[in-house]
């Protein structure tokens, strides 16, 4: 099978990872930002992770059905707090 990497490498988006200061102290990515704001999750308002994981987990236990996209910035979100706020 062969593939176009050129093409491939054109449709990739790598602004989506890039970590915004959101506040003083909240670092979200921009991919992040979009999904909260799509599902009008007022994340500017939490001062950490955990307040806007706790936002998330809200939207999510009201869903019949868990959209793929914010079931993944739960756990993105999740596992940044983990690695940050873990003494190693």
């Amino acid at each position: 099978m062969e593939y176009d990497i050129e093409k491939l490498v054109g449709e990739m988006d790598f602004t989506a990872n890039e970590l915004q200061k959101v506040g003083k102290n909240l670092l979200l990515t921009n991919h992040e930002i979009e999904v909260l704001d799509r599902y009008k999750i007022n994340y500017q308002k939490c001062s950490n992770l955990k307040e806007v994981l706790f936002e998330v987990e809200e939207i999510i236990s009201d869903m019949d059905i868990v959209e793929d996209d914010i079931e993944s910035i739960s756990q993105s979100i999740s596992e940044r707090d983990y690695y940050q706020n873990t003494n190693k």
